[in-house]
């Protein structure tokens, strides 16, 4: 079996004319059914009560109005929609390639709904990164970008805390990166193009209601004879990443920030056997201790005093073959030089009722938010700070941090509102990144991971990162949540996928245990990219090494990584030609094995390897469904089992439950990862 695919051809959306009304087909998929007694489309008008609090969104909507359009008039490739016949339309649709072009009769219409049909069994997966549900049937899903929450589970302690200190608790729909698209079992895809809240509500069994606080531009849609050809269009459509760089894939990124101490400690890990690719110190800017722990001065250039002739160290370093990494957000501290040049520049953004600079509180510090719709404050940003005072200094990546904390009620240069802006934000940062390292001619080698994103990150961000999950194994927001949002993400394009080692949220006594860093480490191996991190309270957490056995089984876990590079850089590859992701749903491969669809906390990482995590703790075995139609090699034992049965195996810290697929022509390479 042939896993390269080539490029599906795009199958056009129609409409088919009924007695009553009207069909929607995309390829010989149905997808929307409009009738007088059962319309699919609505508008109406409402107003948003919005509070935000420090990335975290309290959003209500008030309805005044919600009108069923249930009269179509048909000409050709157009319909236009009104309450009844007689009255005038209310909304305008136009077939067109690809999708459906859709007009509002005016401005005060700013709600739209939309009932696309539902099967029985359905299964949905997408809607950005989803981090608590892959398949998203049954539920609502609102679709702003936030702060995903500490916790993300209104039962547990962890939860309530987060909420009732800081408002911050979550849900199991936040997310940093929400997308308005869906992959559908039925094998069709549908995307709204729209910047505005959405929500995507699928608790009905007959249809699926979208809904948006905007008239959409467009609702598009494709429809493909398999899910690989429909994850290469809408790669195509939201835009593919660089190929990994080498240097990336080969080692794993210790994330250490200590200061100058942290040279030193990074020795201890290479001395432990570690294959080390890079050197990550987010506190390269400086430090400054709040009550959330220890975070960073917001002045985006090198401190001198926490980190000493660092020009130097970075240079040292890479004539060893080691990158540094550092950290850039787009807010500049009040109480920093940059923030002042922005200012002076006009590049902040404002509040709405005066011309001072809209200040955003991060947390016992303020901030400004840099106006990346002014053309001239992004390029700025992306000369000024990227370029000249990170990559010119010696930097091969960073942490693109937040991007979701835009406030609604700012102003902003191209004064559309803030409700409007508010998604788009993390793509428009995406892409000041971006330039800065295309301006240095450095594209596909200086490496900046996001967490946030919205519809068309994909083009301009080469890394994603799954956020700032709590230090555990909860369902809602422990290890097994990043599998979650690699596999989501990955479905609309994002083909590279990686997460913090150990988690990073540490609040109300809620620390890591070695086991817990132990298993991410193992899970981490088998990621594209591996990196740790040291947490939002380093002081009060073990760390890798801080414990010769979590640091001897870290440096294994990194050679096997660095062993699998050969194999990863196929996978690369890959992704530039087709779209796939790395890490792929166990249906993506086996679409005739229904066993495969539940299966959530499993991957495959590309088409031969098989990885299950161990995402509980004290399990010493681990339940693995191996997919029909192949059979499978355990990677530890050389033991071969068929496929199509849920395996009991043993998995012990240190050899996590991975299989590889017989006959793969890596068999070679995977039969020695054993040894290592």
């Amino acid at each position: 079996m042939c896993y390269r695919c080539h490029m599906v051809e795009r199958a056009d959306m129609r409409i088919e004319q009924l007695a009553d009304g009207f069909e929607l087909w995309v390829g010989d998929v149905a997808i929307v059914r409009h009738r007088a007694a059962e319309p699919a489309f609505f508008v109406g008008s409402g107003r948003p009560l919005v509070e935000m609090y420090r990335g975290n969104f309290a959003i209500e909507d008030r309805v005044d109005e919600r009108l069923p359009l249930r009269h179509a008039e048909i000409a050709g490739n157009l319909v236009r929609l009104a309450v009844a016949a007689g009255l005038a339309p209310l909304l305008e649709l136009r077939v067109e390639p690809g999708g459906l072009a859709l007009n509002a009769a005016g401005p005060a219409l700013n709600r739209f709904w939309l009932r696309v049909l539902a099967d029985a069994g359905e299964r949905l997966w997408g809607g950005g990164e989803q981090m608590s549900y892959f398949d998203m049937a049954g539920r609502r899903f609102p679709l702003w970008t936030s702060e995903p929450g500490v916790g993300r589970d209104k039962s547990t302690q962890l939860t309530w805390q987060a909420d009732v200190t800081g408002k911050s608790g979550g849900d199991y729909w936040n997310t940093n990166y929400p997308q308005p698209t869906y992959v559908s079992s039925r094998r069709y895809a549908l995307h709204v193009e729209t910047d505005a809240y959405a929500a995507f509500d699928f608790r009905d069994p007959d249809f699926h209601e979208i809904e948006a606080w905007a008239v959409p531009a467009r609702i598009e849609a494709w429809a493909a004879p398999s899910f690989v050809g429909l994850v290469e269009q809408l790669s195509a459509r939201f835009g593919r990443q660089p190929r990994l760089p080498d240097w990336a894939i080969g080692g794993a990124i210790v994330g250490l920030k200590d200061g100058e101490r942290s040279f030193d400690r990074l020795e201890g890990f290479v001395a432990a056997g570690a294959e080390v690719s890079g050197l990550w110190c987010e506190d390269w800017v400086g430090l400054r201790v709040t009550s959330f722990g220890k975070r960073l001065f917001w002045d985006w250039k090198a401190n001198e005093a926490r980190y000493p002739g660092l020009r130097g160290r970075i240079a040292a370093l890479a004539a060893r073959g080691i990158r540094f990494l550092g950290y850039v957000n787009p807010y500049l501290a009040a109480d920093g030089v940059q923030f002042v040049e922005a200012a002076e520049r006009g590049y902040l953004a404002l509040r709405q009722d005066s011309d001072d600079i809209y200040l955003v509180d991060f947390g016992e510090f303020d901030c400004g938010v840099v106006d990346f719709t002014n053309p001239d404050a992004a390029k700025w940003f992306a000369e000024r700070i990227i370029g000249q005072e990170m990559l010119d200094f010696g930097l091969s990546g960073w942490m693109a941090d937040f991007g979701e904390y835009l406030p609604v009620d700012v102003r902003l240069s191209n004064g559309v509102d803030g409700m409007l802006m508010h998604n788009p934000w993390p793509t428009i940062w995406a892409k000041v990144n971006a330039d800065a390292v295309a301006s240095r001619g450095r594209t596909g080698d200086a490496l900046f991971f996001m967490r946030a994103g919205w519809t068309g990150v994909q083009a301009h961000c080469p890394l994603l990162w799954a956020g700032d999950q709590s230090v555990d194994f909860s369902r809602h927001d422990g290890i097994g949540t990043v599998i979650r949002g690699a596999l989501s993400s990955g479905l609309l394009g994002n083909a590279y996928h990686h997460s913090d080692i150990g988690g990073y949220t540490s609040l109300f006594g809620n620390v890591r245990t070695a086991e817990l860093i132990m298993r991410w480490s193992e899970m981490a191996a088998f990621t594209p990219v591996m990196r740790s991190h040291e947490g939002n309270r380093p002081d009060d957490n073990l760390q890798i090494d801080g414990d010769p056995q979590v640091l001897a089984h870290f440096a294994r876990m990194t050679r096997i990584h660095a062993a699998l590079a050969p194999y990863v850089a196929g996978l690369c590859d890959e992704a530039v030609a087709t779209g796939l992701p790395l890490q792929r749903p166990l249906f993506l491969h086996f679409e005739e094995d229904a066993a495969c669809y539940p299966v959530e906390t499993a991957y495959l990482y590309g088409p031969d390897l098989l990885v299950a995590p161990v995402i509980e703790p004290g399990a010493e075995r681990w339940q693995v469904y191996l997919p029909a139609g192949a059979d499978w090699i355990h990677l530890w034992s050389h033991e071969a089992h068929s496929g199509g049965q849920v395996l009991d195996v043993e998995s012990p810290i240190g050899s996590p439950p991975v299989f590889w697929r017989a006959g793969s022509v890596h068999e070679a390479l995977f039969a020695g990862l054993a040894s290592i």
